[in-house]
């Protein structure tokens, strides 16, 4: 009886013990899934306000001139801005690409000795370098010590140089998660270690590339320190000149205009502000559209 009393009492302060546990895991649930759903609503919140806000006072400037007009002084229209502002990023696109996505694979395939760490030491140095930092140096070495001047070429290498981390990082990343078998089949196929990056590896990972890069071109699109110190600012279409000759770009357009004492050079500014966020929206977009079309071809998409 002595024995079936203490069993009994040692059930119950169990039962009691896991009821409480049970409850504590469920408030401690309760409040972590109260905390993401308000912080995806403050988020969300912050993201409507400003482009609601942006929105709103660019509405005035959103016209055909807008896109037909070049800049008339603190006035006019944004299609020199515009066309300034797509040259550098495809141009800083085509020449960071290749570069980065090289040191991507190399990192990937051969960087697990002391050479990987220190180019992964360097770019991570590099991701924490301001972009001021970064234009200074390009004005020092291009605009003054080369002799180009404020020019496109600048520009470009100063974004290029930027950019090189991000997609390097990303198509390491991209790479890394091609699995190991998929390697393996390769070589067991006779396939030699170029064929199998060129053909087999990069196309697996060729989607969240194309990510990396889309996410590359939208961080050159809204700089404006490197470029205030080698592109300069041209009221005038780009003449296709690479040196000795500067170029317009939305970024000034926000960073200058909004500071005059005029309405229109305000609406210009908000309208120039309107058009990068929605083009960086863009690209963010079609990239993550990419990457679910690619994993689910492969069957791997989980969204």
């Amino acid at each position: 009886m002595a024995i079936k009393a203490i069993e009994r009492n040692v059930s119950v302060r169990t039962s009691t013990k896991g009821f409480k546990v049970s409850l504590s895991r469920r408030v401690m649930t309760a409040f972590a899934w109260m905390f993401v759903v308000f912080s995806f609503l403050f988020v969300a919140a912050m993201f409507i306000s400003i482009i609601g806000d942006v929105l709103v006072h660019a509405w005035p400037a959103l016209t055909p001139k807008l896109l037909t007009d070049i800049t008339n002084g603190i006035g006019g229209g944004l299609k020199n801005a515009i066309e300034g502002t797509m040259v550098m990023s495809v141009g800083a696109l085509l020449l960071a690409a290749p570069i980065g996505i090289a040191a991507g694979i190399y990192l990937s395939e051969h960087g697990h000795g002391g050479a990987g760490k220190m180019l992964r030491f360097l770019s991570d140095v590099l991701v924490g370098i301001p972009s001021i930092v970064l234009g200074y140096v390009g004005y020092i070495t291009m605009v003054i010590y080369l002799g180009w001047q404020f020019s496109v070429a600048a520009g470009i290498i100063t974004l290029t140089v930027m950019l090189l981390p991000y997609i390097a990082r990303s198509t390491e990343l991209a790479m890394a998660n091609i699995p190991l078998a998929v390697r393996e089949a390769g070589y067991g196929l006779g396939a030699g270690e170029g064929r199998v990056v060129l053909h087999i590896l990069l196309p697996g990972a060729a989607p969240a590339i194309m990510t990396g890069l889309f996410y590359a071109v939208a961080l050159s699109m809204g700089e404006t320190a490197p470029l205030l110190y080698t592109a300069g600012w041209s009221n005038y279409m780009w003449n296709g000149r690479f040196t000795k000759e500067p170029i317009g770009y939305l970024t000034y357009v926000v960073w200058t205009f909004i500071n005059e004492p005029f309405a229109e050079s305000h609406m210009l500014a908000f309208a120039a502000a309107f058009l990068i966020t929605a083009g960086v929206l863009i690209l963010i977009l079609v990239g993550r559209w990419l990457l679910v079309r690619g994993q689910r071809r492969m069957g791997v998409y989980q969204g």
